[in-house]
């Protein structure tokens, strides 16, 4: 039999797709997931949740008159087959990479991508505001919003949906459910989202209940009518449109996401034929089409390079342990000791290190879903009964519970543990994902200490200092590796506020922060070469800070360098100077952190020079300041 010529590429926008005969298009998904496959495997990146979405893409773009119709993926990490179908097939494989294409929406990328996004439960949001624009211009186009379920878990998606109904836009939601964000979903919403039932059978069902009770006439046609005006109606019995019908949504669904006619009569009929809030209910499988990746979607939701043949990520090269593994197994230690320790994660057990923890401690660990917010006021509640709960959340996230931190924890001075993962360059996810605020938002609020240790084994001992203290506590920590630290003995609390003097020096003073301090001391060997002589504090605390101690080097030297891996606004720097004009101290110095623009995706490595945060540059701002630049 001849294999039929490929289609992906003559694909270079949806007018070459909407060209192709609808009985095409089930090869042409084969291609794009094969290409999507092969690409993740060489370079990594959001495998599972981009091939449970192909078909769905194809249908979308073979439908809908995008780029006019606006089409918004929630997240974004799903995008990868609508980057393919959208005129980027050529610049695909440097998806995520220093320089390439964005593993998000990204709208300065393409006019495909309607809105920028890489947090979630936005798009319906977006999707609102851009359909009451359209309708304020008298603009015909439709607007349709694709999120997950694990999306669904956050409360901004149901005020989204909650206003929709009541201005009762022409908005199209469609749910893409396949029972996962990163991790399995968690929470009643779930359970109730995973009464599945084909279109097919609730119809069938529906219509053999009302023959039925037809035949009781008059009595039958009485109850039939009380049930469809009550709660318990069938579509509402059956299958979880009553939720979203309640919302003043016409419900559609559920329908199975990989079947293409159904999906592309679906999308018709709604595109012709209804006019308000719509949502539809797909039914997908996340990791579609590659064996490892529907097996264990969490495992390929997000990774670095693979084995195309075995699934098997590459071997990483030896080295430390990560921050996160660190953190993980030092928590879980604890919580054997002391059973007021409990854990909470927003659906990222595993991303933030605390599998063990729910394996050990089951009935001490929460994960909460995508719940940010509701993550921290619910960690104030435990804490008001005496638990120590730890608040594992990504820095980037955490921005989204910073009312719930100010006016939960630190306002009535609870004990909770706030630790964030990922501080600082993440690496390829890119702007979307670099925790570059956190000490800038954290430390402006009264009450709250925040501690950035310089090795995985502090990190371990300001673990247990945070959990001895009697009030809140932040500590931040990078992604990645540690430093090789030897992790020496059992935690142990730390002096508040009390930093470390790491080398002497009469010329210069270096004050790193964190992740940051085995890049100063290697500053120090460079200026040691150049005859300076620089001096290396470790702060270990951003909030308080060791007054005593800067103050004294600071005074001695006259010349400062501060270094952090967050914005230079308001962030470490900043304290530092402010804590010299209160005390009268004048003194020379260059705040080096995140310059004030978004940085784009990269090897952190990278990252880091290009800001000029690496040894060398560190180096010459020294230099600079000594008059030698």
């Amino acid at each position: 039999m001849t294999k039929p010529p490929p289609l992906l590429a003559t694909i270079s926008s949806p007018a070459d797709l909407k060209r192709l005969p609808e009985d095409h298009l089930p090869q042409l998904a084969g291609e794009l997931r094969q290409e999507i496959i092969e690409t993740v495997a060489r370079v990594g990146g959001h495998l599972a949740p981009s091939l449970g979405v192909v078909e769905l893409t194809v249908a979308l773009h073979y439908v809908f008159n995008t780029p006019d119709d606006k089409l918004i993926w929630d997240v974004g990490h799903q995008c990868y087959a609508h980057k393919l179908l959208t005129g980027r097939r050529g610049r695909f494989k440097s998806i995520r990479q220093h320089q390439g294409i964005s593993g998000f929406p990204k709208r300065k990328e393409s006019p495909y991508d309607t809105f920028d996004t890489g947090h979630s439960s936005t798009s319906i949001s977006a999707g609102l505001g851009i359909a009451c624009a359209k309708a304020l211009k008298t603009d015909r186009h439709k607007v349709i919003a694709v999120i997950g379920d694990g999306s669904m878990t956050g409360g901004m998606a149901f005020e989204a949906l909650n206003q929709t109904g009541h201005l009762g836009r022409d908005l199209i939601v469609i749910l893409n459910d396949n029972e996962m964000s990163i991790s399995p979903n968690v929470g009643a919403l779930s359970s109730f989202l995973s009464r599945k039932m084909t279109g097919a059978t609730v119809t069938r069902l529906r219509k053999e209940m009302e023959n039925f009770l037809k035949s009781f006439s008059p009595l039958g046609e009485n109850i039939l009518q009380m049930l469809k005006k009550s709660e318990g109606s069938f579509k509402g019995f059956f299958t979880p449109g009553m939720l979203f019908e309640a919302l003043k949504f016409d419900y559609v669904g559920p329908i199975p996401g990989h079947d293409l006619p159904a999906l592309i009569a679906t999308l018709r009929n709604v595109n012709q034929f209804c006019d308000g809030p719509t949502l539809i209910h797909v039914i997908t499988t996340k990791g579609k089409g590659y064996p490892p990746a529907e097996q264990h979607p969490d495992d390929y939701h997000g990774l670095g390079p693979f084995d195309l043949i075995t699934g098997r990520p590459l071997p990483a090269p030896p080295g430390p342990p990560t921050y996160t593994a660190v953190f993980g197994q030092t928590l879980t230690q604890m919580a054997a000791v002391d059973q007021r320790i409990v854990a909470i994660t927003a659906a990222m057990p595993a991303g933030t290190g605390l599998v063990n923890f729910a394996a050990q401690f089951p009935e001490r660990f929460f994960d909460v879903g995508i719940a940010e917010q509701h993550a921290v006021t619910f960690a104030a509640g435990l804490a008001t009964e005496g638990m120590r709960p730890v608040v594992a959340i990504y820095s980037t996230f955490l921005q989204r519970s910073l009312d719930q931190i100010i006016h939960d924890v630190c306002l009535p001075n609870l004990p909770v543990t706030l630790a964030l993962d990922r501080a600082g360059l993440v690496g390829d996810d890119g702007p979307t994902h670099h925790g570059g605020f956190d000490l800038s938002y954290l430390r402006m609020i009264p009450n709250l200490v925040v501690m950035a240790p310089k090795d995985e084994d502090e990190l371990r001992h300001l673990l247990r200092t945070a959990l001895s203290h009697p009030g809140p506590a932040a500590i931040r920590y990078p992604r990645g590796q540690g430093t090789g630290a030897e992790l020496s003995g059992p935690p142990r609390a730390l002096a508040i506020g009390k930093g470390e003097l790491l080398k002497e020096g009469d010329d210069v003073l270096l004050l790193p922060v964190g992740n940051l301090v085995p890049a100063a001391l290697k500053a120090a060997e460079i200026l040691a070469r150049e005859g300076v002589r620089a001096a290396v504090l470790n702060p270990r605390f951003v909030k308080p800070l060791d007054e005593e101690l800067i103050l004294t080097w600071a005074a001695k030297t006259g010349l400062m360098v501060t270094v952090e891996e967050n914005v230079r606004q308001g962030g470490f720097g900043s304290a530092v100077l402010e804590l010299c004009a209160a005390s009268g101290l004048s003194v020379k110095a260059t705040l080096l952190g995140l310059p004030d623009h978004f940085v784009e995706q990269g090897p952190q490595e990278i990252l880091r020079r290009e800001a000029g945060l690496d040894p060398a540059a560190i180096a010459q701002a020294a230099l600079a300041l000594l008059g030698r630049g």
